[in-house]
């Protein structure tokens, strides 16, 4: 059984001298050429096993050499001893890999993530374009293609014609509040109609405006709970393809309080 102290006095006393002045262990800790002496032990029935582990900057000669003096090592404290040298690690080369493994990492998220691709460079300018695209009509937020278009889709608000102009649709206009505006209830006399709200109390109070003022040809209204400016491009056009035509949604209506609000409005 020894302890720690023990292995470092056996170290340092029985190599001192022992390969001169120049590689005395003391001397080199004293430079900082050579670190702290680290000890690991474990004792058990009666024995002592250990490991030794200490940090050189000398040359891979030199280090080779301290290394294989601690081999003449044979005894520790009161005992007979071994020591073995398990292996000598250029810490610089480890180090290395490290680096070079996290610059690929670094690399690659940089080329996946941080870099677009042509096509999505592309995308944004569209997008960007698009969105410049707003205009007004008669004090409305709307697209630009209002009065060459034989279709429109009327939205609740201004940010509900923006998402639409950034996924391509140009025929928009906006309600812009909870009371249907003139404008919108004489366009739809002369324009096929398809009125597009959000899934909410909200949109269901527009659809029944709407269908007591104006023309509506077309409902479409975003799942429950999402509003239409929160909608993706692939949402928005197959909730618009699959529009419900305004005598199949008298027919089958959304909510209880439509469809009183309709069989109201019929007799």
């Amino acid at each position: 059984m020894v302890e720690k102290p023990d292995v470092i006095g056996a170290i340092f006393g029985q190599t001192e001298g022992l390969l001169g002045q120049d590689l005395d262990l003391r001397e080199l800790q004293r430079t900082g050429r050579v670190g702290r002496i680290d000890v690991d032990i474990v004792s058990e029935d009666g024995k002592t096993k250990g490991k030794i582990s200490i940090p050189s900057s000398l040359d891979s000669s030199e280090t080779s050499l301290i290394a294989a003096s601690f081999e003449t090592i044979e005894r520790i404290g009161p005992c007979n001893a071994q020591v073995k040298v398990g292996d000598i690690k250029d810490v610089r080369s480890v180090k290395r890999e490290l680096v070079v493994e996290r610059a690929k990492y670094l690399l690659q998220k940089l080329v996946s993530e941080e870099m677009p691709s042509t096509n999505t460079i592309t995308d944004l300018i569209k997008e960007d374009l698009r969105s410049a695209q707003i205009e007004e009509y008669q004090g409305l937020p709307a697209g630009p293609n209002i009065e060459n278009s034989d279709e429109l889709i009327v939205v609740e608000g201004r940010a509900d014609v923006l998402n639409l102009l950034k996924n391509g649709i140009t025929n928009v206009i906006a309600i812009e509040g909870t009371a249907t505006p003139q404008i919108i209830v004489d366009l739809s006399k002369e324009k096929l109609i398809t009125l597009f709200v959000d899934g909410d109390r909200g949109g269901d109070l527009i659809i029944k405006e709407m269908l007591q003022l104006a023309d509506v040809d077309y409902i479409s209204r975003a799942p429950e709970g999402k509003e239409v400016e929160e909608l993706t491009k692939k949402e928005i056009y197959k909730i618009i393809r699959d529009r419900t035509p305004i005598e199949q949604f008298k027919i089958m209506p959304k909510t209880k309080e439509l469809k009183e609000f309709i069989d109201k409005s019929q007799s």
